[in-house]
């Protein structure tokens, strides 16, 4: 089973509790060329019924080395007026204007969608003046959620976590704000392209689950990295939706972005070695001879704190296929 040694891994961010359902993760990270600087956008999540609970809280922090990170920016649910946040994506585009990619529950049906900020300061970036990019009802989907970039060529790769629909699914699907919990769906991932990372077109889903295995209920592409003609993508997968919050990483491969296969059909390729083994949201970042795995991890105690691995880029290219 290809896999990556992530045991050394430096923990960025703990979690706010020590038990089941305070997490620390869900990383999109972006380097800035100009700046040689990092920037992650991450989450802060406590148990429901824990003020600010479920989803309360995501912030941007940067670092010039990968060791030392400061908080820069930070968003709660109430300015979203929304029941949760989920995963984020930042980009600083040709134009010097920022965009932050973000997903949080449609507080109209429920449904998750996934919008945008933009500025020419990450630090005065305002959810009030966010734009919708994508809501599910648009698309025939029920629900569409935490985006993830590549840059390929002249285009933009916008990979996303979406709620497909089964003979389960009813309009109750959606009473508690998160229909990938219920059980009355499957998670599979979408693609969206841009040339200008303002305007986005709808290519649609790109990689499913299977009929069977540990991944048939989720496949959520979480990164993809450019090798040597092919894209490596790093995904999350479960069984059902009893492992919604848990999942475990998965590799899968393809030629042209669009059609993905599994190498890891058998068994997932990362897990942690605490609690509910969950390694999940892995953003996998090659730069050079260097790359960096940021990813969320569970602990002994239930809770999940945000870490980095520092690697070679050919650790990367060991988990291909000849």
């Amino acid at each position: 089973m290809p896999s990556l040694n992530l045991s050394d891994g430096r923990i960025v961010r703990e979690p706010a509790g020590n038990r089941d359902g305070f997490w620390a993760g869900a990383p999109g990270a972006f380097y800035e060329a100009t700046e040689k600087a990092w920037y992650l956008t991450y989450r802060l999540r406590r148990p429901r019924g824990i003020e600010p609970d479920r989803g309360g809280e995501a912030r941007i922090a940067r670092s010039a080395d990968l060791k030392n990170w400061r908080d820069i920016w930070s968003v709660n649910k109430i300015q979203y007026q929304t029941a949760s946040i989920e995963r984020s994506a930042l980009r600083r585009g040709p134009d010097g204007i920022w965009r932050y990619f973000t997903s949080y529950v449609d507080p109209k049906d429920g449904r998750w969608l996934t919008a945008m900020l933009r500025g020419p300061d990450v630090t005065r970036l305002e959810a009030r003046s966010s734009t919708v990019i994508f809501t599910a009802p648009a698309l025939r989907l029920e629900g569409i959620k935490d985006p993830w970039i590549l840059r390929h060529g002249k285009l933009y790769y916008m990979f996303l976590s979406v709620a497909v629909a089964t003979p389960g699914t009813t309009a109750q699907s959606h009473s508690t704000f998160d229909i990938y919990n219920t059980g009355e769906c499957l998670s599979a991932t979408g693609l969206a392209t841009s040339a200008d990372l303002d305007h986005w077109a709808w290519k649609g889903i790109v990689f499913q689950p299977a009929a069977t295995g540990w991944d048939c209920y989720c496949r959520r592409i979480n990164s993809v990295v450019p090798m040597d003609g092919r894209f490596l993508a790093f995904y999350d997968g479960s069984a059902s939706h009893k492992e919604n919050y848990e999942e475990k990483t998965g590799l899968a491969v393809s030629t042209d972005l669009f059609n993905w296969q599994t190498l890891t059909a058998n068994a997932p390729a990362q897990v942690s070695p605490h609690g509910s083994h969950s390694l999940r949201y892995m953003d996998a970042q090659a730069r050079g001879k260097n790359a960096v795995a940021f990813y969320e991890q569970a602990r002994p105690d239930g809770s999940h704190d945000l870490r980095l691995t520092i690697l070679e880029s050919a650790a990367f290219r060991s988990l291909l296929p000849a």
